[in-house]
């Protein structure tokens, strides 16, 4: 079913029939396509990409990791077929009263949508915890397109976010990793004499930063095994860095506090060391929060986190309730964006970008394409 023409309001700029369009055909087998521009059926909103983020888990997906492909544990929750793209920014340029209305937008409004679209229905949803949502449809991923494409359809089930006009689209685009950055956060419970510590200074674990320095702990330490990224850890509040590949960093902290150990440790390297390291740099009843998507299994001593330590082990994931505060920081000019925001690419190089992603010698910091 589709708006008729009386039904639909448009913005002045005149959509295409067709557009650009990267297509997964599964693992490693991603190709540009010319595809019809989506029509806006009731309650849905057309808008022009303007900015696309490439993720750590947009990588993992390309290279056909467990998790979204599946394997002798899990099904495969990933689809062929689908545009990927979910950390994405754009301009809302079709849609009817009822869409409008229901986002609290205008026509021409800029937006971001967090990575979920919620079914609404299930036991999480009812509960409220919407972003644990059984059915798990996300835009780039599962049931919708993503936005590394000219357009994206945005259901009326999205969850949208107005975003300042004045923002580089880059910029405003690392709205969905500082969300997620932001409510990993919020799962440790940072606490004011706390000492805490992040691992990894990429785009997720310099929001990390950011987000623990706004709690106000005691200290917050960035480990990371790139000067660069280290330095820009300390410009987004880190009080003390660390250089995994030439430093010990558990005895260092040790011997920070008096031997005890971190009170918090987020992860946001995706590395299976930084797994361990982070249980052994813990004091005894801290917490330990995982973030990352690791492209293989993991194994640690549990002996650990249980009868040694009691720790508090949490996991967490995307940015449910912290767009605001995501986006609030963006609009006040307090992250060096022009230093995380590395590299952006035309649409028609986005294997360029996916392998600058993926290039272990950290040459790049956040990775956008720009349709």
């Amino acid at each position: 079913m589709t708006t008729t023409a009386a039904e639909t309001v448009a913005a002045s700029t005149a959509v295409p029939a067709t557009m650009k369009a990267v297509v997964v055909h599964g693992p490693e087998n991603y190709v540009m396509e010319t595809l019809a521009v989506p029509v806006p059926g009731p309650g849905e909103l057309l808008i022009k990409v303007e900015a696309v983020g490439v993720c750590a888990s947009d990588l993992k997906c390309y290279h056909g990791a467990p998790k979204f492909w599946g394997d002798e544990n899990r099904p495969a929750w990933a689809q062929a077929g689908v545009t990927p793209g979910h950390e994405f920014i754009g301009t809302v340029v079709l849609g009817d009263a009822k869409g409008l209305a229901h986002h609290g937008l205008d026509m021409g409004d800029r937006i971001a949508c967090e990575q979920i679209v919620p079914c609404g229905e299930c036991r999480y949803c009812v509960r409220g915890q919407y972003w644990m949502c059984g059915p798990h449809d996300m835009f780039g991923f599962r049931n919708y397109n993503g936005a590394m494409a000219e357009y994206v359809l945005v259901p009326l089930k999205a969850l949208t976010h107005k975003v300042s006009k004045d923002l580089a689209p880059a910029h405003a685009a690392f709205a969905e990793p500082l969300s997620c950055s932001l409510h990993a956060v919020e799962r440790a419970e940072i606490k004011f004499n706390d000492v805490v510590v992040i691992a990894g200074c990429g785009p997720i674990g310099l929001g990390m930063v950011a987000g623990a320095k706004a709690k106000n702990p005691m200290k917050v330490i960035a480990l990371d095994m790139s000067d660069t990224k280290l330095a820009l850890a300390t410009k987004c509040g880190a009080d003390m860095v660390i250089n995994v590949g030439r430093e010990d960093a558990v005895q260092i902290i040790k011997d920070l506090t008096d031997g005890y150990g971190a009170d918090v440790y987020i992860e946001g390297t995706g590395h299976p060391s930084a797994v361990g390291q982070g249980l052994n740099l813990l004091a005894k009843l801290g917490t330990y929060v995982e973030y990352s998507v690791f492209g293989s299994d993991v194994t640690v001593d549990w002996s650990i986190i249980s009868d040694d330590k009691e720790l508090d082990v949490r996991g967490a994931h995307l940015g449910p309730h912290c767009w605001p505060a995501a986006i609030k920081m963006i609009e006040s000019g307090i992250l060096p964006l022009d230093e995380i925001c590395t590299d952006q690419f035309p649409l028609d190089r986005f294997q360029d970008a996916l392998d600058l992603v993926g290039d272990t010698a950290g040459a790049s910091v956040k990775v956008s394409i720009l349709p």
